[in-house]
């Protein structure tokens, strides 16, 4: 099991410079969790897809039904005070803390490709070509 950030998911479902490395990632280990805002943040990446036209919107909601199926069992809650204890260590938004606060509680890896998220929580972090080597 591991937690997986938005943009980790997203590029497992938009093809993109980094979407074999995101396919390599679920294959090695298919039991991503997510906080809860995972959607919010998804749907917003999305959107930008959209607008610029780049993804009809049949392909979009099909990309976000597919999302939702894999993910469903695996979406959790965070405690606010440990997200904000998170925030206050760190110079992270709230959002990225939210995902370091999940993977922290099941204390398993957080995967993320986020340059200051890395830095900020080494212990907890770590780059998606890290753990996949």
């Amino acid at each position: 099991m591991i937690v997986v950030d938005t943009n980790i998911i997203s590029y497992l479902y938009i093809t993109g410079d980094r979407s074999i490395q995101a396919e390599r990632l679920f294959a090695l280990d298919p039991h991503w969790t997510v906080p809860i805002l995972w959607r919010s943040e998804f749907r917003s990446a999305l959107s930008q897809y959209l607008r610029k036209q780049y993804l009809a919107l049949e392909g979009v909601l099909l990309i976000i039904q597919q999302a939702e199926k894999i993910l469903k069992y695996n979406e959790y809650e965070v405690s606010s005070t440990h997200i904000m204890q998170l925030v206050q260590s760190s110079k992270c938004s709230a959002y990225d803390c939210e995902f370091v606060a999940l993977a922290q509680s099941l204390d398993v890896p957080l995967i993320t490709a986020d340059k200051n998220i890395l830095k900020e929580f080494p212990d907890t972090a770590v780059s998606p070509d890290s753990y996949i080597n």
